[in-house]
């Protein structure tokens, strides 16, 4: 039978969403792991950087970003239910989700994976890399590799002036996800989505699957826990949305959350791109940032860089909220005051971005 392949490791934050879609979506797949060999003979010469997960299709074509991988085969099959709502304001909303998940929760993500589990982390990575070596090998291996992502912190906005914020914030997102998992099987309703499969990233692949992080899970919000479970087996098909497009109450309190965390750096991060635009034309390679700025979470301020792919990320949301009926966007705008994000209605990148070759680029 033709499947499709998924190249990536369990301990991807990314092969996670893309796996949960899969797994859902119910489509004949083999994983593969991401093994120094499969980056030098198929990833590398394919996608020309070093990234995971990659999918190759039944067909053979090569597709690289989730949420790439989620279109491909939502537009290569006919099945129902969608992975995105059909209510026009819970599509924006999932949108949102998408954004807050793959590019602000990152941050607690990797915090907890390398502040309270860089030992275990470093025997992970080398497992991957080189599984027929010995565990002692393999941890050298993990702790030489390790050192890339490790390095990424600070310019994520991790820091010792952030770290309590991050803390304080995440605690209260899984006291916020447990209020909704109450009510609610799922981000949107009784249905996985889009926005499941999104913030399964983080929360399986860094924040329950790393032992210490697991433990605050498990013993602070096992519904969470429950959740992740569920949608990293791929539930989430039979139930419904809530009727008339409406919002689960339940949501707020994390939109609200993503509003004061999220928006004032992505605003700082258009000014950047702003800045650079004016000193680039067409033939200008997009940096992945474009220079420092200030991260604030829970009233603890500090340094972080202005990246460039969360930009992309955010097109996508402004995509959908420009595409909402007059009626729907007067029911997100009501939404947005509700939780104190009306200064998102303004946003605007002062130029798209494309994916070209497996990177982001000017449109």
């Amino acid at each position: 039978m033709s499947q499709y392949t998924l190249y990536g490791a369990d301990v991807s934050y990314y092969t996670g969403k893309a796996r949960a879609y899969l797994r859902w979506r119910g489509v004949p797949f083999e994983e593969v792991l991401a093994t120094g060999e499969v980056y030098k003979n198929f990833i590398l010469p394919n996608v020309g950087w070093p990234v995971i997960p990659v999918m190759k299709s039944p067909g053979g074509d090569i597709i690289q970003d989730t949420a790439d991988i989620i279109a491909y085969v939502e537009q290569s099959i006919d099945a129902a239910p969608s992975a995105y709502p059909e209510g026009e304001v819970q599509k924006f909303v999932a949108e949102l989700i998408h954004l807050y998940a793959d590019e602000w929760l990152v941050l607690p993500a990797m915090h907890y994976r390398w502040n309270y589990n860089e030992d275990w982390t470093y025997g992970e990575f080398g497992r991957m890399s080189a599984p027929h070596l010995t565990p002692e090998e393999q941890y050298q291996l993990g702790a030489k590799n390790g050192q890339r992502f490790k390095g990424a912190l600070p310019p994520l906005g991790v820091s010792d002036a952030t770290i309590p914020g991050i803390e304080s914030s995440y605690e209260s997102l899984l006291d916020e996800l447990s209020a909704h998992f109450e009510k609610y099987d799922f981000i949107m309703g009784n249905r996985a989505t889009l926005a499941d499969f999104a913030m399964i990233g983080p929360m399986y692949a860094h924040l329950w699957r790393d032992p210490k992080s697991r433990e605050l899970m498990e013993s602070r919000a096992p519904k969470v826990a429950d959740w992740v479970k569920r949608v990293h087996e791929g539930e989430g098909k039979t139930g419904d949305l809530p009727e008339n497009d409406a919002i689960p109450d339940t949501l707020l309190p994390i939109l609200a959350r993503q509003m004061r965390e999220q928006i004032p750096a992505l605003i700082a991060t258009i000014g950047q791109f702003q800045t650079w635009l004016e000193r680039a034309d067409d033939t200008s390679k997009l940096p992945r940032g474009f220079g420092e700025i200030t991260v604030s979470i829970e009233g603890h301020a500090g340094p972080a860089q202005s990246r460039s792919f969360p930009l992309f990320r955010l097109q996508g949301a402004l995509d959908a909220y420009e595409a909402l009926s007059d009626e729907g966007k007067a029911r997100a705008n009501a939404m947005l005051r509700e939780i104190s994000g009306s200064e998102f209605t303004g946003l605007k990148l002062p130029r798209r971005l494309a994916r070209r070759e497996y990177r982001l680029a000017l449109a």
